[in-house]
């Protein structure tokens, strides 16, 4: 076995093959960026090589750092992780002629199904069902047009190089394919140095649901199993499950001999998936595409089944045998995983970078009925930086079946707490207990369909409403308790009894009574006292016991005026007064909001691509403005009404910050 690996990737899988190297007693070594210098890879790993600048194009995508580490620290084999150089064939060409292991699958498997053109013909060959489109290159926008309409809208505009969400557009008439075909090709030349782009049918009411396969170098295939990865904003994974909650045995047994028929078509020898578009009604299915590396999402398939795939890999690249065989694989249980991003839900997902003032995920191991999993390659104080994915932390689920598993994942959400950037927990915990979601009938424009408006919240139930009433309450009798107790007075003086806890326009009035060991009495709205029972203590950052019996954890912040409180996507600013400081406040006049419909202003942190207008220019509503980078995705910012421009603050090339004005209009 390999006695020392380099890993050539970054964050949580870097930090998900160290866990198994260790396990498998095999020493690591990470190369890291500017940006990551310090990061919980490079302190766990047994060594670590800086390779240059915080860009990728200027370290984990240049071949020759990674080899001239490899060569310094005397690793035996490079494992790329997802992203950057994994699906590089030229790379993975040249370690097998520098005598350099590759734990990933062969060149001819890279090369031949990281071409999305040439991988549909195979697909074909090989027998394995594939959507209608045009397979040849495209060159301009009028040829993209006139193809868009022989094979009839809606259609999928796609980068031949593609993967991650990246360089996918949806185009519905002509004037989407004009727009969308430049801006594929531009994000796909950035991503991946490609910018060939094809088109295909887009299946209404699609599903994505992929096949895991695994192989070996000695023509041994075999599937593990689906996941449903249906959940997905921008063409980007969201939330995932296995098994898929549409597949019955008989239509999960033809997707996976279809996805081994074509891992043999290429002597597939790694972890990888096949990934097909699945029709909700007839459960018909599609190939989409082959991912040949190992996908983020892999832990779900891997809680179902108790294999390490990272572990198979690097068995298989140093020439070992498959142990496992087709019959030995099973289906235990159901396993859900959600990523954590850094962006806002509330600004329709747009990244957010910054330091996490506050990383507290959820403990792994047993919770509820179930247990808890967490990928993550960050810790409180690291800094999410605009140059890299905007994922953060894998959380990942299990139980017996699927309402299980979804009811411990929600617990789980219950107790991540993130401060300091924004972060998409509140919109996962609405969606875990979203009716239609939890029906299992979703499709890829689920969020689109749900969530119409961008994602403003969920209002509160009346169970909620009395948890966080009740939580805010206790929180501030404590402090106020306590504030007593330190007064300075030779007698402590009593604690308050009569309070009222404001929630926006909503006036509580509460008598609360507070115990010995967390137990409180608390009467709202005149109503019967609720009995709570909980261990908060200040500098905790989660209320959590039980509400008349009723087991609850909400998220708690201290803020400058009151305390913010979040559970499963409803989140509620409390204040907390005297009954006179509440008569007070009600008296005061509304703050008047401010106008900005004749700005345009920057939604996120990023770079600006380009400035699409000049000063004195009558613009149109929804016509394009400017484009800002983040993260390695283009946002086209729009007109939000017509208008003349009278400043340009910005210009190309410059980078801006989140709700910074860039342009104004007369």
């Amino acid at each position: 076995m390999f006695k020392k690996i380099l890993i050539a990737n970054r964050g949580e899988i870097a930090v998900r093959v160290i866990r198994t190297c260790r396990k498998m007693g095999i020493k690591t070594v990470v190369v890291y960026s500017d940006a990551d210098a310090g990061s919980m890879a490079v302190e766990m790993a047994d060594e670590s090589v800086h390779i240059g600048g915080s860009p990728a194009a200027q370290s984990y995508l240049v071949a020759d750092k990674i080899i001239a580490a490899v060569r310094q620290t005397g690793a035996e084999a490079i494992h790329p992780g997802f992203g950057f150089l994994s699906e590089n064939a030229a790379f993975a060409k040249r370690l097998e002629e520098e005598g350099i292991g590759w734990i990933g699958p062969n060149a001819f498997a890279i090369d031949s199904m990281g071409d999305k053109i040439s991988s549909k013909k195979l697909a074909a060959e090989a027998g394995v069902s594939t959507v209608p489109g045009h397979m040849g290159l495209i060159e301009d926008t009028r040829e993209a047009i006139k193809i868009s309409k022989q094979i009839g809208y809606p259609v999928m505009i796609k980068a031949s190089a593609g993967g991650g969400g990246k360089g996918i557009r949806v185009a519905a008439n002509d004037k989407e394919v004009e727009e969308g075909f430049p801006a594929v090709k531009a994000e796909a030349k950035a991503s991946f140095g490609d910018d060939r782009v094809f088109i295909e049918k887009f299946i209404l009411e699609p599903r994505h649901i992929e096949i895991q396969v695994l192989g070996d170098k000695h023509g041994n295939c075999l599937w593990l199993n689906e996941r449903e990865c249906s959940i997905q904003r921008r063409n980007q994974k969201v939330i995932e499950e296995a098994p898929s909650p549409l597949l019955d045995p008989e239509t999960r047994k033809k997707m996976g001999e279809q996805a081994v028929a074509l891992a043999r078509a290429v002597n597939y020898d790694s972890a990888g998936t096949v990934e097909f578009v699945a029709s909700g009604k007839d459960k018909g299915f599609y190939f989409l595409e082959m991912n040949t590396r190992l996908q983020v999402e892999h832990p779900v398939t891997e809680m179902i089944t108790g294999i390490d795939l990272v572990e198979q890999m690097i068995r298989s690249a140093y020439g070992e045998k498959l142990k496992l065989k087709q019959s030995d694989i099973k289906i235990n249980g159901w396993a859900v995983e959600s990523r954590v991003y850094a962006e806002d839900p509330y600004r329709n997902f747009l990244p957010s970078i910054g330091r996490l003032k506050r990383f507290h995920p959820p403990a792994e191991g047993k919770l509820g009925n179930g247990e808890v999993r967490m990928d993550s390659g960050v810790r409180e104080g690291d800094e999410i930086s605009m140059f890299y994915d905007p994922m953060i932390a894998k959380l990942v689920t299990w139980g017996k079946d699927r309402d299980t598993a979804l009811d411990v994942h929600g617990e789980a959400l219950d107790r991540f707490h993130i401060e300091g950037i924004q972060d998409n927990i509140p919109f996962i915990a609405a969606v875990m207990d979203e009716k239609r979601f939890r029906s299992g009938n979703i499709t890829t424009a689920y969020i689109k369909d749900e969530f119409p408006e961008g994602f403003q919240g969920v209002p509160a139930t009346r169970a909620q409403e009395a948890q966080l009433i009740c939580s805010a309450a206790y929180v501030h009798a404590f402090f106020d308790r306590r504030a007593g107790e330190i007064s300075g007075r030779l007698a402590p003086r009593a604690p308050r009894r009569e309070w009222v806890v404001i929630l926006g326009d909503q006036h509580h009035p509460v008598t609360i009574d507070i115990g010995r060991d967390g137990e409180a009495e608390i009467a709202v709205d005149g109503g019967n006292p609720h009995s709570l029972m909980t261990s908060w203590k200040p500098g905790r950052h989660l209320v959590e016991g039980a509400l008349d019996g009723n087991a609850f954890a909400v998220k708690f912040a201290d803020r400058t005026e009151g305390y913010l409180f979040r559970h499963r996507g409803v989140a509620l600013r409390a204040l907390v007064c005297t009954p006179f400081v509440a008569d007070m406040h009600s008296r005061l006049p509304e703050k008047p909001k401010a106008d900005t419909s004749k700005l345009i202003i920057s939604p996120m942190p990023g770079l600006v691509v380009s400035m699409d207008v000049t000063l004195g220019q009558v613009v149109q509503e929804g016509e394009a403005v400017c484009i800002v980078e983040a993260m390695k995705m283009q946002n086209i910012i729009r007109a939000g009404a017509n208008g003349t421009v009278k400043a340009i603050n910005v210009k190309a090339g410059e980078s801006v910050a989140a709700d910074e004005i860039m342009v104004e209009f007369a």
